[in-house]
Protein backbone atom coordinates (compact mmCIF):
# COMPACT_ATOMS: atom_id res chain seq x y z
CA UNK A 1 0.00 0.00 0.00
CA UNK A 2 2.61 2.45 1.18
CA UNK A 3 4.58 1.61 -2.39
CA UNK A 4 0.93 2.56 -4.28
CA UNK A 5 0.85 5.74 -2.35
CA UNK A 6 4.25 6.05 -2.90
CA UNK A 7 3.77 5.80 -6.42
CA UNK A 8 0.27 8.34 -6.61
CA UNK A 9 2.17 10.88 -5.28
CA UNK A 10 5.17 10.59 -7.82
CA UNK A 11 2.81 11.05 -10.53
CA UNK A 12 0.76 13.79 -8.97
CA UNK A 13 4.09 15.67 -8.56
CA UNK A 14 5.22 14.73 -12.18
CA UNK A 15 1.43 15.99 -13.47
CA UNK A 16 2.07 19.24 -11.27
CA UNK A 17 5.42 19.94 -12.44
CA UNK A 18 5.09 19.15 -16.14
CA UNK A 19 0.93 21.63 -15.94
CA UNK A 20 2.72 24.39 -14.11
CA UNK A 21 5.37 24.93 -16.73
CA UNK A 22 2.85 24.57 -19.76
CA UNK A 23 0.63 26.62 -17.75
CA UNK A 24 3.69 29.25 -17.33
CA UNK A 25 4.17 28.88 -21.18
CA UNK A 26 0.65 29.63 -22.32
CA UNK A 27 1.04 32.85 -20.30
CA UNK A 28 3.91 33.93 -21.38
CA UNK A 29 3.31 33.13 -24.91
CA UNK A 30 -0.30 35.41 -24.22
CA UNK A 31 1.47 38.21 -23.01
CA UNK A 32 3.60 38.39 -26.02
CA UNK A 33 1.19 37.81 -28.43
CA UNK A 34 -1.62 40.33 -26.68
CA UNK A 35 0.86 42.61 -24.62
CA UNK A 36 3.99 42.78 -26.43
CA UNK A 37 5.94 41.33 -23.66
CA UNK A 38 9.01 39.87 -24.91
CA UNK A 39 9.64 36.38 -23.98
CA UNK A 40 13.28 34.82 -23.95
CA UNK A 41 11.94 32.04 -25.52
CA UNK A 42 15.34 30.07 -26.57
CA UNK A 43 15.19 30.24 -22.26
CA UNK A 44 11.79 28.99 -21.66
CA UNK A 45 12.37 26.41 -24.49
CA UNK A 46 15.02 24.59 -22.42
CA UNK A 47 12.80 25.11 -19.52
CA UNK A 48 10.09 22.73 -21.27
CA UNK A 49 12.35 20.16 -22.91
CA UNK A 50 13.49 19.70 -18.85
CA UNK A 51 10.45 19.63 -17.47
CA UNK A 52 9.50 16.41 -20.00
CA UNK A 53 12.59 15.18 -20.59
CA UNK A 54 12.92 13.42 -17.09
CA UNK A 55 9.50 11.65 -17.48
CA UNK A 56 9.01 8.02 -18.14
CA UNK A 57 5.29 7.77 -20.21
CA UNK A 58 3.60 8.85 -22.98
CA UNK A 59 3.76 12.73 -23.00
CA UNK A 60 7.44 12.68 -23.75
CA UNK A 61 6.24 10.56 -27.21
CA UNK A 62 3.50 13.07 -27.29
CA UNK A 63 6.33 15.95 -27.19
CA UNK A 64 8.32 14.30 -29.85
CA UNK A 65 5.27 13.67 -32.32
CA UNK A 66 4.41 17.73 -31.55
CA UNK A 67 7.78 18.44 -32.78
CA UNK A 68 7.76 16.89 -36.00
CA UNK A 69 4.43 18.84 -36.96
CA UNK A 70 5.56 21.82 -39.20
CA UNK A 71 5.29 24.87 -37.04
CA UNK A 72 2.70 23.04 -34.50
CA UNK A 73 5.24 25.57 -32.28
CA UNK A 74 7.16 27.97 -32.43
CA UNK A 75 10.10 27.45 -33.78
CA UNK A 76 12.39 27.04 -30.51
CA UNK A 77 10.10 25.17 -28.66
CA UNK A 78 9.90 22.96 -31.07
CA UNK A 79 13.51 22.22 -31.73
CA UNK A 80 14.34 21.83 -28.02
CA UNK A 81 11.14 19.25 -27.83
CA UNK A 82 12.62 17.36 -30.59
CA UNK A 83 15.77 16.80 -29.08
CA UNK A 84 14.22 14.71 -26.38
CA UNK A 85 15.81 11.43 -26.10
CA UNK A 86 13.44 8.29 -25.48
CA UNK A 87 16.43 6.66 -23.54
CA UNK A 88 15.13 7.71 -19.52
CA UNK A 89 16.06 5.97 -16.16
CA UNK A 90 15.26 3.08 -15.81
CA UNK A 91 13.69 0.60 -13.64
CA UNK A 92 16.39 -1.03 -10.90
CA UNK A 93 16.51 -5.23 -10.75
CA UNK A 94 14.09 -5.42 -7.65
CA UNK A 95 11.24 -3.60 -8.95
CA UNK A 96 12.13 -5.68 -12.58
CA UNK A 97 11.80 -8.89 -10.98
CA UNK A 98 8.72 -7.74 -9.21
CA UNK A 99 7.04 -6.91 -12.72
CA UNK A 100 8.69 -10.04 -14.52
CA UNK A 101 6.43 -12.24 -11.56
CA UNK A 102 3.37 -10.07 -12.39
CA UNK A 103 3.29 -11.14 -15.64
CA UNK A 104 4.62 -14.84 -15.88
CA UNK A 105 4.61 -15.94 -12.24
CA UNK A 106 6.69 -16.27 -9.03
CA UNK A 107 8.71 -18.88 -10.98
CA UNK A 108 9.17 -16.47 -14.02
CA UNK A 109 13.22 -16.82 -14.49
CA UNK A 110 13.20 -20.23 -14.78
CA UNK A 111 11.58 -20.08 -18.23
CA UNK A 112 15.21 -18.71 -19.50
CA UNK A 113 18.48 -19.47 -18.46
CA UNK A 114 20.10 -16.49 -18.97
CA UNK A 115 18.12 -13.18 -18.42
CA UNK A 116 20.23 -9.56 -17.71
CA UNK A 117 19.98 -7.79 -15.18
CA UNK A 118 20.69 -4.43 -16.93
CA UNK A 119 18.11 -2.85 -19.47
CA UNK A 120 19.32 -2.77 -22.86
CA UNK A 121 17.44 0.05 -23.56
CA UNK A 122 15.11 2.43 -21.74
CA UNK A 123 12.27 4.44 -23.33
CA UNK A 124 9.42 6.27 -22.38
CA UNK A 125 6.35 3.29 -21.88
CA UNK A 126 8.96 0.20 -21.22
CA UNK A 127 12.41 -1.35 -21.14
CA UNK A 128 14.11 -4.00 -22.49
CA UNK A 129 16.05 -6.93 -21.13
CA UNK A 130 18.49 -9.45 -23.26
CA UNK A 131 17.86 -12.91 -22.23
CA UNK A 132 18.60 -16.24 -23.59
CA UNK A 133 16.26 -19.58 -23.77
CA UNK A 134 16.95 -23.02 -23.06
CA UNK A 135 17.23 -23.73 -26.03
CA UNK A 136 20.04 -21.03 -26.27
CA UNK A 137 17.99 -18.42 -28.76
CA UNK A 138 18.26 -15.17 -28.06
CA UNK A 139 15.34 -12.63 -26.78
CA UNK A 140 14.49 -8.98 -25.98
CA UNK A 141 12.20 -9.18 -23.18
CA UNK A 142 10.09 -5.61 -23.57
CA UNK A 143 8.40 -4.43 -20.13
CA UNK A 144 6.16 -2.43 -19.60
CA UNK A 145 6.85 0.48 -16.79
CA UNK A 146 4.25 0.05 -13.79
CA UNK A 147 0.76 2.13 -14.14
CA UNK A 148 1.20 3.34 -17.84
CA UNK A 149 -2.55 3.26 -18.13
CA UNK A 150 -3.24 5.76 -15.50
CA UNK A 151 -0.12 7.72 -17.01
CA UNK A 152 -1.40 8.09 -20.28
CA UNK A 153 -5.14 8.87 -19.31
CA UNK A 154 -3.38 11.85 -17.73
CA UNK A 155 -1.30 12.83 -20.28
CA UNK A 156 -3.73 12.72 -22.62
CA UNK A 157 -5.28 15.67 -20.98
CA UNK A 158 -2.04 16.86 -20.57
CA UNK A 159 -2.00 16.73 -24.44
CA UNK A 160 -5.50 18.76 -24.50
CA UNK A 161 -3.75 21.85 -23.09
CA UNK A 162 -0.51 21.58 -24.86
CA UNK A 163 -3.04 21.70 -28.32
CA UNK A 164 -5.18 24.53 -26.29
CA UNK A 165 -1.84 26.35 -26.27
CA UNK A 166 -1.08 25.95 -29.77
CA UNK A 167 -4.08 27.03 -31.08
CA UNK A 168 -3.90 30.24 -28.44
CA UNK A 169 -1.14 31.06 -31.16
CA UNK A 170 -1.80 30.14 -34.13
CA UNK A 171 -5.08 28.99 -35.37
CA UNK A 172 -3.90 27.74 -39.24
CA UNK A 173 -4.44 24.22 -37.98
CA UNK A 174 -7.53 23.08 -36.21
CA UNK A 175 -5.52 20.37 -33.95
CA UNK A 176 -8.83 18.01 -32.38
CA UNK A 177 -8.48 15.48 -34.89
CA UNK A 178 -4.76 15.53 -34.65
CA UNK A 179 -5.89 14.82 -30.77
CA UNK A 180 -7.68 12.08 -31.62
CA UNK A 181 -5.59 10.30 -33.50
CA UNK A 182 -2.81 10.33 -31.19
CA UNK A 183 -4.55 9.46 -28.48
CA UNK A 184 -5.87 6.00 -30.43
CA UNK A 185 -2.47 5.43 -31.16
CA UNK A 186 -0.46 6.22 -27.66
CA UNK A 187 -3.28 3.87 -26.13
CA UNK A 188 -3.23 0.81 -28.39
CA UNK A 189 0.93 1.56 -27.66
CA UNK A 190 0.01 -0.38 -23.83
CA UNK A 191 -1.49 -3.67 -25.65
CA UNK A 192 1.65 -5.30 -26.05
CA UNK A 193 -0.65 -8.47 -27.55
CA UNK A 194 -1.42 -5.96 -30.04
CA UNK A 195 2.22 -5.31 -30.64
CA UNK A 196 2.67 -8.47 -31.42
CA UNK A 197 0.27 -8.98 -34.04
CA UNK A 198 1.54 -5.56 -35.72
CA UNK A 199 4.63 -7.53 -35.32
CA UNK A 200 3.18 -10.73 -37.73
CA UNK A 201 1.98 -8.32 -40.18
CA UNK A 202 5.26 -6.56 -40.40
CA UNK A 203 7.11 -10.12 -41.10
CA UNK A 204 4.20 -10.99 -43.27
CA UNK A 205 4.65 -7.71 -45.20
CA UNK A 206 8.18 -7.84 -45.72
CA UNK A 207 8.58 -11.75 -46.11
CA UNK A 208 10.21 -10.54 -49.48
CA UNK A 209 12.02 -8.16 -48.73
CA UNK A 210 15.61 -8.93 -48.22
CA UNK A 211 16.34 -5.22 -46.91
CA UNK A 212 14.14 -5.97 -43.77
CA UNK A 213 14.48 -8.20 -40.50
CA UNK A 214 11.69 -8.22 -38.53
CA UNK A 215 11.96 -10.16 -35.11
CA UNK A 216 9.55 -12.79 -34.41
CA UNK A 217 7.54 -12.86 -31.12
CA UNK A 218 7.25 -15.55 -29.13
CA UNK A 219 3.48 -16.02 -27.46
CA UNK A 220 4.12 -17.80 -24.63
CA UNK A 221 6.53 -15.39 -22.73
CA UNK A 222 4.46 -12.60 -23.47
CA UNK A 223 1.61 -11.08 -22.23
CA UNK A 224 -0.91 -7.72 -22.26
CA UNK A 225 2.64 -6.24 -20.85
CA UNK A 226 5.14 -8.53 -21.20
CA UNK A 227 6.47 -8.33 -25.00
CA UNK A 228 9.26 -11.40 -25.62
CA UNK A 229 10.58 -11.39 -29.38
CA UNK A 230 13.78 -12.35 -31.37
CA UNK A 231 16.57 -10.66 -30.52
CA UNK A 232 18.63 -9.16 -33.46
CA UNK A 233 21.60 -7.62 -33.48
CA UNK A 234 22.70 -4.38 -35.38
CA UNK A 235 24.52 -0.86 -35.17
CA UNK A 236 22.53 2.28 -33.90
CA UNK A 237 22.34 4.55 -36.52
CA UNK A 238 24.46 7.81 -35.25
CA UNK A 239 26.85 4.98 -34.57
CA UNK A 240 26.67 3.53 -38.45
CA UNK A 241 26.48 7.42 -39.99
CA UNK A 242 29.87 7.93 -37.61
CA UNK A 243 31.64 4.69 -39.11
CA UNK A 244 33.49 5.59 -42.55
CA UNK A 245 31.22 3.63 -45.13
CA UNK A 246 31.45 4.73 -48.72
CA UNK A 247 28.64 6.63 -50.28
CA UNK A 248 27.20 3.10 -52.06
CA UNK A 249 26.80 1.58 -48.92
CA UNK A 250 25.11 4.91 -46.96
CA UNK A 251 22.77 4.83 -50.50
CA UNK A 252 21.92 0.93 -49.96
CA UNK A 253 20.72 1.76 -46.34
CA UNK A 254 18.59 4.52 -47.40
CA UNK A 255 17.25 2.19 -50.13
CA UNK A 256 16.23 -0.17 -47.12
CA UNK A 257 15.10 1.90 -45.12
CA UNK A 258 12.64 3.63 -47.73
CA UNK A 259 11.39 0.11 -48.92
CA UNK A 260 10.86 -1.37 -45.12
CA UNK A 261 8.66 1.84 -44.07
CA UNK A 262 6.77 2.02 -47.88
CA UNK A 263 6.26 -1.33 -49.16
CA UNK A 264 3.82 -2.22 -45.85
CA UNK A 265 2.11 1.05 -47.12
CA UNK A 266 2.18 1.00 -51.47
CA UNK A 267 0.93 -3.08 -50.78
CA UNK A 268 -0.74 -2.76 -47.39
CA UNK A 269 -2.32 0.53 -46.73
CA UNK A 270 0.59 0.01 -43.33
CA UNK A 271 2.98 2.54 -42.05
CA UNK A 272 4.93 2.53 -39.35
CA UNK A 273 5.01 6.08 -37.58
CA UNK A 274 7.60 6.26 -35.46
CA UNK A 275 10.91 6.32 -37.48
CA UNK A 276 13.09 7.53 -34.23
CA UNK A 277 16.30 5.77 -34.81
CA UNK A 278 15.64 4.35 -31.70
CA UNK A 279 13.11 1.84 -32.91
CA UNK A 280 15.38 0.05 -35.65
CA UNK A 281 19.48 -0.67 -36.04
CA UNK A 282 21.51 -1.74 -38.87
CA UNK A 283 22.57 -4.99 -40.03
CA UNK A 284 26.06 -5.99 -41.01
CA UNK A 285 25.18 -6.24 -44.10
CA UNK A 286 23.01 -2.86 -44.47
CA UNK A 287 19.72 -4.24 -43.73
CA UNK A 288 17.63 -2.53 -41.52
CA UNK A 289 16.18 -3.80 -37.78
CA UNK A 290 12.51 -2.78 -37.47
CA UNK A 291 12.74 -3.17 -33.37
CA UNK A 292 9.25 -1.71 -32.71
CA UNK A 293 5.68 -2.24 -33.58
CA UNK A 294 3.87 -0.20 -31.37
CA UNK A 295 2.67 3.22 -33.36
CA UNK A 296 1.19 1.08 -36.42
CA UNK A 297 -1.68 2.50 -38.45
CA UNK A 298 -3.66 0.60 -41.43
CA UNK A 299 -4.90 3.22 -43.68
CA UNK A 300 -8.22 3.16 -46.21
CA UNK A 301 -7.27 1.85 -49.27
CA UNK A 302 -8.96 5.47 -50.70
CA UNK A 303 -6.05 7.50 -48.87
CA UNK A 304 -3.31 5.44 -50.41
CA UNK A 305 -4.66 6.28 -53.75
CA UNK A 306 -4.72 10.20 -52.91
CA UNK A 307 -1.28 10.01 -52.23
CA UNK A 308 -0.72 8.72 -55.76
CA UNK A 309 -2.93 10.68 -57.02
CA UNK A 310 -1.89 13.99 -55.83
CA UNK A 311 2.05 12.96 -56.79
CA UNK A 312 0.52 12.35 -60.39
CA UNK A 313 -1.49 15.43 -60.53
CA UNK A 314 1.72 17.34 -59.39
CA UNK A 315 3.79 15.36 -62.43
CA UNK A 316 1.61 16.10 -64.92
CA UNK A 317 -0.07 19.47 -63.74
CA UNK A 318 -3.33 18.29 -63.07
CA UNK A 319 -5.60 20.42 -60.87
CA UNK A 320 -8.48 18.27 -61.30
CA UNK A 321 -6.74 15.38 -60.12
CA UNK A 322 -5.25 17.01 -56.94
CA UNK A 323 -8.87 18.14 -56.40
CA UNK A 324 -9.67 14.55 -56.27
CA UNK A 325 -6.92 13.54 -54.05
CA UNK A 326 -7.57 15.87 -51.28
CA UNK A 327 -10.83 14.78 -50.96
CA UNK A 328 -10.08 11.14 -50.65
CA UNK A 329 -7.82 12.29 -47.77
CA UNK A 330 -10.39 13.60 -46.14
CA UNK A 331 -10.34 17.43 -46.96
CA UNK A 332 -13.75 19.22 -46.80
CA UNK A 333 -15.09 22.52 -48.54
CA UNK A 334 -11.41 23.32 -50.18
CA UNK A 335 -11.80 26.25 -52.80
CA UNK A 336 -9.43 26.98 -55.39
CA UNK A 337 -7.68 29.41 -52.93
CA UNK A 338 -7.09 26.83 -50.40
CA UNK A 339 -5.83 23.72 -52.57
CA UNK A 340 -3.09 26.16 -54.02
CA UNK A 341 -1.35 26.65 -50.76
CA UNK A 342 -1.67 23.24 -49.62
CA UNK A 343 -0.18 22.39 -53.26
CA UNK A 344 3.33 24.62 -51.99
CA UNK A 345 3.68 22.28 -49.25
CA UNK A 346 2.75 19.00 -51.65
CA UNK A 347 5.48 20.08 -54.29
CA UNK A 348 8.09 20.43 -51.45
CA UNK A 349 7.46 16.96 -50.23
CA UNK A 350 6.70 15.25 -53.42
CA UNK A 351 9.97 17.48 -55.50
CA UNK A 352 12.46 14.23 -54.65
CA UNK A 353 9.84 12.13 -56.09
CA UNK A 354 9.21 14.33 -59.36
CA UNK A 355 12.86 14.61 -60.69
CA UNK A 356 13.87 11.57 -62.34
CA UNK A 357 17.75 12.18 -61.15
CA UNK A 358 19.88 10.91 -58.13
CA UNK A 359 19.75 13.45 -55.64
CA UNK A 360 19.69 13.98 -52.14
CA UNK A 361 16.45 14.13 -50.22
CA UNK A 362 15.49 17.91 -49.23
CA UNK A 363 15.65 19.79 -45.71
CA UNK A 364 12.63 19.68 -44.82
CA UNK A 365 11.50 20.13 -41.45
CA UNK A 366 14.86 21.09 -40.26
CA UNK A 367 16.13 22.95 -42.84
CA UNK A 368 15.98 26.20 -43.36
CA UNK A 369 14.07 25.71 -46.89
CA UNK A 370 11.80 23.17 -45.06
CA UNK A 371 10.95 26.11 -42.48
CA UNK A 372 10.77 28.79 -45.30
CA UNK A 373 7.93 26.75 -46.85
CA UNK A 374 6.50 25.63 -43.94
CA UNK A 375 5.55 29.25 -42.67
CA UNK A 376 4.59 30.19 -45.82
CA UNK A 377 1.85 27.90 -45.94
CA UNK A 378 0.96 28.17 -42.37
CA UNK A 379 0.77 32.04 -42.92
CA UNK A 380 -1.86 31.63 -45.74
CA UNK A 381 -3.50 28.81 -44.40
CA UNK A 382 -3.95 31.37 -41.54
CA UNK A 383 -4.92 34.30 -44.13
CA UNK A 384 -8.18 32.20 -45.03
CA UNK A 385 -9.18 30.83 -41.65
CA UNK A 386 -7.37 27.56 -41.49
CA UNK A 387 -8.14 24.38 -42.04
CA UNK A 388 -8.83 20.74 -40.45
CA UNK A 389 -6.51 18.59 -41.75
CA UNK A 390 -7.67 15.21 -41.74
CA UNK A 391 -6.28 12.63 -38.93
CA UNK A 392 -4.32 10.05 -40.95
CA UNK A 393 -1.99 12.93 -41.22
CA UNK A 394 0.08 12.65 -37.76
CA UNK A 395 1.48 9.40 -38.66
CA UNK A 396 2.18 10.03 -42.32
CA UNK A 397 3.99 13.62 -42.27
CA UNK A 398 5.74 12.21 -39.44
CA UNK A 399 6.81 9.42 -41.10
CA UNK A 400 8.37 11.37 -44.07
CA UNK A 401 10.07 13.94 -41.84
CA UNK A 402 11.41 11.68 -39.72
CA UNK A 403 12.98 9.45 -42.97
CA UNK A 404 13.97 12.37 -44.67
CA UNK A 405 15.94 13.62 -41.77
CA UNK A 406 17.90 9.67 -41.99
CA UNK A 407 18.23 10.45 -45.38
CA UNK A 408 20.24 13.76 -44.98
CA UNK A 409 22.73 12.17 -42.10
CA UNK A 410 23.07 9.31 -44.46
CA UNK A 411 23.81 12.07 -47.48
CA UNK A 412 21.88 9.54 -49.37
CA UNK A 413 22.11 10.47 -52.87
CA UNK A 414 19.29 8.19 -54.76
CA UNK A 415 16.86 8.64 -57.95
CA UNK A 416 14.11 8.50 -55.30
CA UNK A 417 11.81 9.14 -58.63
CA UNK A 418 12.60 5.39 -59.82
CA UNK A 419 12.17 3.76 -56.60
CA UNK A 420 8.90 5.36 -55.99
CA UNK A 421 7.51 4.69 -59.72
CA UNK A 422 8.60 0.57 -59.53
CA UNK A 423 6.94 0.87 -55.85
CA UNK A 424 3.63 2.11 -57.29
CA UNK A 425 3.42 0.26 -60.90
CA UNK A 426 0.07 -1.18 -61.40
CA UNK A 427 -1.31 0.33 -58.18
CA UNK A 428 -4.89 -1.39 -57.50
CA UNK A 429 -6.43 0.39 -54.22
CA UNK A 430 -8.98 -3.14 -54.41
CA UNK A 431 -6.28 -5.47 -54.37
CA UNK A 432 -4.44 -3.52 -51.39
CA UNK A 433 -7.80 -3.93 -49.77
CA UNK A 434 -8.13 -7.62 -50.15
CA UNK A 435 -4.22 -7.84 -49.39
CA UNK A 436 -4.72 -5.73 -46.31
CA UNK A 437 -8.10 -7.33 -45.10
CA UNK A 438 -6.28 -11.32 -45.81
CA UNK A 439 -2.77 -10.16 -43.71
CA UNK A 440 -4.87 -8.71 -40.83
CA UNK A 441 -6.92 -11.30 -40.34
CA UNK A 442 -3.98 -13.88 -40.53
CA UNK A 443 -1.86 -11.99 -38.24
CA UNK A 444 -4.89 -11.12 -35.60
CA UNK A 445 -5.58 -7.75 -35.58
CA UNK A 446 -8.93 -6.62 -34.78
CA UNK A 447 -11.43 -6.44 -37.37
CA UNK A 448 -12.89 -2.82 -36.16
CA UNK A 449 -8.68 -1.54 -37.28
CA UNK A 450 -9.73 -3.15 -41.39
CA UNK A 451 -12.90 -2.07 -42.02
CA UNK A 452 -12.54 1.08 -42.62
CA UNK A 453 -14.98 3.85 -42.88
CA UNK A 454 -15.12 7.26 -44.42
CA UNK A 455 -16.37 9.93 -42.71
CA UNK A 456 -20.22 9.29 -44.85
CA UNK A 457 -20.28 5.99 -42.93
CA UNK A 458 -19.41 4.07 -46.56
CA UNK A 459 -17.55 1.09 -46.68
CA UNK A 460 -14.39 2.90 -48.15
CA UNK A 461 -12.95 -0.72 -49.53
CA UNK A 462 -15.91 -1.64 -51.38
Amino acid sequence: MANEQSGMGGRFRRYAKVTGTMGNLAMKMAGERYLGIKVDRDNHAVQLRDALGNLKGPLMKVAQILATIPEALPREYAEELANLQTDAPPMGWLFVKRRMAAELGADWQSKFAEFEKQAAAAASLGQVHRATGHDGGKYACKLQYPDMRAAVEADLRQLKLIFSLYERYDNAISTSDIHTELSQRLEEELDYRREAANMRLYRTMLADEPGANVPEPFEELSTDRLLTMSWIDGTKLKSYIAEANSSEERNEVAINMFRTWYVPFYYYGVIHGDPHPGNYTIAADRSVNLLDYGCIRLFRPAFVSGVIDLYRALRDDDEALAVDAYRKWGFDNLDREAIDILNIWARFIYTPLLEDKARPIQEMRSGNQGREVAMKVYAELKRIGGVRPPREFVLMDRAAIGLGSVFMHLQAEVNWHRQFEGMIDGFDADALARRQREAAIDCGIPQSIYDHEDSTGEDSTE
